[in-house]
């Protein structure tokens, strides 16, 4: 029987000062020891991070899933595909709780596997061997049809060597869902600007073939709403009113924004590159999701560390101290996250390669 939610419960729990949840989780925590383990993106707000086991990117985070051995549970404070990925990885006997099912990812809904499977219809009978590959942020049907056809998944932190990995695999590359992402690995690899096309969906028949047969990287027409809003004006404004100041954004940003920064990766790599190639009194403006921004800044009161423009992830957001604090309450008959053993098996098989990238 599904879980169903309490929505009142939740509203009394948000209304709790936050001091006082975050000692009820503490205590919770401690009384499952190492049958629980709490994970949190990095773009999660500061009063979750701190009680998280675990805190980074989709990638580090999907490794520690993979790698904990501990207990039952295995809380994930992230968006929906991170919480699938994990139940991907983890053991047959663990559970793995996502504290709000409704906290999806835009960008992964952009590539709806009846608008894929077309695509791949008409783009595979051109190329006798087409890899595909998807990014992290895609559900988990997506990550299955890529493990079943040969592919496999990559992540902010390991675009460039999953790239080259496929390269050698195949004739042309075909990466979903974040255009940005795929033009930007690409061209970082060294693709030609005119090897990289956008898949039209609009075009179903096929009718731009000329231009798929010639392409090397073949890229959905999907994105980021947080990276998606940074934009060259954004760069000219700090290069102007600050001089001197250091710009790093996240390679989901359009390619004339990466273009323009001073140093482009993801986010466990912007973070590292606070800690360890700015120093007190340095500007930094960061292109990425405000959060973030905002742990560093706290972290790191010795330089200025801004936003190159506020930009928050909504879903990523749902998750709340109160929702985590409910989900803990509840664990025993919480809905866990679950995926059919088919998309499961699949998945898997493209996960795995993507953990075996080193």
């Amino acid at each position: 029987m599904k879980f169903s939610i309490d929505v009142d419960a939740i509203r009394k729990l948000e209304n709790r000062p936050e001091a006082e949840t975050a000692e009820r989780i503490r205590e919770i925590r401690a009384g499952y020891g190492s049958e629980l383990c709490l994970l949190a993106h990095l773009y999660q707000r500061k009063a979750i991070s701190d009680l998280a086991d675990f805190v980074g990117d989709s990638f580090g985070l999907s490794r520690s899933a993979a790698a904990f051995k501990g207990g039952k549970y295995i809380v994930f404070c992230g968006v929906r595909f991170m919480a699938e990925s994990a139940a991907i990885l983890c053991r047959e006997d663990q559970w793995v709780i996502h504290p709000d099912p409704e906290a999806g990812c835009p960008m992964a809904d952009m590539a709806p596997m009846h608008e894929v499977t077309k695509a791949w219809t008409t783009l595979a009978s051109l190329s006798k061997t087409l890899v595909p590959v998807t990014y992290m942020n895609s559900t988990a049907d997506l990550k299955a049809f890529c493990g079943e056809r040969g592919g496999t998944i990559c992540t902010s932190t390991n675009a460039v060597k999953t790239f080259e990995w496929a390269s050698k695999e195949g004739e042309k590359i075909f990466f979903l869902p974040d255009e940005h992402l795929g033009r930007n690995t690409a061209l970082k690899m060294g693709v030609s600007p005119d090897q990289i096309v956008v898949w039209n969906p609009s075009d179903p028949d096929g009718e731009e073939v000329e231009k798929y047969e010639t392409a090397k990287v073949l890229l959905w027409r999907g994105y980021c709403p947080v990276h998606q809003k940074f934009t060259v004006r954004d760069v000219e404004f700090v290069r102007h009113f600050y001089p001197g100041a250091l710009i790093v954004v996240h390679p989901e940003c359009p390619v004339e924004v990466v273009e323009r920064a001073d140093a482009v990766g993801s986010t466990e790599f912007i973070r590292q590159f606070v800690a360890n190639q700015t120093k007190a009194g340095d500007k930094i403006f960061i292109g990425t999701e405000v959060n973030l921004i905002q742990n560093l800044a706290s972290q790191y009161r010795d330089r200025m560390i801004a936003k190159l423009h506020r930009s928050l992830c909504l879903t990523m957001y749902q998750i709340t101290m109160g929702r985590l604090l409910y989900s803990l309450e509840n664990l025993d008959t919480f809905e866990k996250v679950s995926v059919s053993p088919e998309t499961r098996q699949y998945a898997k098989v493209a996960l795995d390669r993507m953990l075996a990238l080193r």
